[in-house]
């Protein structure tokens, strides 16, 4: 990336002021989206920092502070990542430490490569731990999670897990996870749905999704009713499959869906608009996650609120434990999330959002 090298070159040294967004855009022949996107970067790496109505400014790392690695794919495409991201970041800088942030995009096999080009580099950096969220939601997504940590662990680089695990549910990894329950997290999504009258709900997930989705599954399981078989009421498709979901109505006949995450969530209830089933009013349909746009849906989405930023910043503390106590045990360490109750659920007009 250019705008590093320049930093990394003295061109731009601790303390300058930074041209502004207006003036990068020509210089370097991009977008003002991409500038801004990059400055993101860089300011979650730790090498410049924005101040609101003065400016970007070239940022001095503390000399006592360690280089950090983020490998998180999709960041663009999965909400909850920027503000753990954040979350990290404000962590990070109040002991001096500085990110590298990777994002490789996955889908080919080239994308694959360049995942495992990124946690390469930071290795050959020396870096002092790496922050990474499994990859998911690829064929062979196993196989490759797998690999980067392996090479980690040959490296003797401490990982720090965000909302995953890498081994199938409910088995885990040697390395500690941050994120949030999420056997209970899928209990009580379907608790509230029971609350709130189905008496039918199906468990919807899209194909090749993370351990966190069958941890989901099994809390689903776990609020069963009398005499009710839960392993014929979970549905694998993808939400905007008119067929799938069509078919799915018909053959299970749910009067309330708990979705894997918010983004599955508001994909079926496009589908369900358009086979002409009415939410919440024949059918309800709760999330996970309280991403921006879920309140904003046609019909305000239901959904558990989780603590993103203090996710992030609870994994600054568990890599820097990690790194004064390398004997100590693999830990989950998982906060608690807010029930957020809106209109896509059934309730009243009057509930909270």
């Amino acid at each position: 990336m250019e705008l590093r090298r320049t930093i990394a070159s003295g061109e731009y040294k601790p303390g300058d002021r930074m041209p502004s967004e207006a003036d990068l855009c020509p210089r370097f022949g991009v977008s003002r989206l991409t500038i801004q996107r990059v400055l993101k970067e860089l300011q979650i790496e730790g090498l410049i920092e924005r101040k609101a109505g003065s400016g970007t400014y070239v940022r001095q790392r503390a000399a006592a502070g360690n280089l950090f690695g983020l490998l998180i794919p999709g960041l663009g495409e999965t909400e909850i990542f920027d503000p753990i991201c954040q979350g990290i970041a404000k962590a990070g800088s109040r002991g001096g430490h500085a990110f590298l942030w990777g994002d490789p995009t996955l889908g080919t096999a080239g994308q694959e490569q360049q995942a495992l080009k990124v946690c390469r580099d930071y290795i050959l950096r020396g870096i002092s731990g790496v922050f990474f969220a499994p990859i998911e939601g690829i064929e062979g997504k196993d196989r490759l999670n797998l690999e980067i940590i392996t090479l980690l662990e040959a490296a003797k680089i401490p990982v720090v897990l965000l909302d995953r695990c890498v081994a199938d549910y409910p088995q885990r990894s040697r390395h500690d996870l941050v994120g949030i329950d999420n056997r209970r997290a899928g209990h009580i999504m379907k608790r509230h749905l029971m609350e709130q009258g189905a008496r039918a709900p199906v468990f919807l997930a899209r194909p090749n999704t993370a351990p966190t989705v069958d941890a989901r599954i099994r809390g689903f399981f776990d609020a069963v009713s009398r005499n009710e078989r839960p392993w014929d009421r979970v549905l694998r498709c993808e939400p905007s499959d008119l067929d799938a979901i069509k078919e799915a109505m018909a053959k299970l006949k749910p009067d309330g869906f708990v979705c894997a995450n918010d983004m599955t969530a508001g994909k079926l209830m496009h589908s369900l608009d358009e086979l002409g089933h009415a939410v919440p009013r024949e059918v309800r349909i709760v999330g996970i996650d309280d991403v921006h746009y879920a309140k904003l849906l046609r019909v305000p989405l239901t959904t558990l609120r989780q603590p993103c930023r203090e996710i992030g910043e609870a994994a600054v503390e568990a890599m820097l434990s990690r790194m004064a106590h390398p004997e100590l045990p693999a830990r989950d360490i998982l906060l608690d999330c807010e029930l957020i109750v809106r209109d896509s659920c059934g309730e009243s007009a009057a509930c909270q959002g």
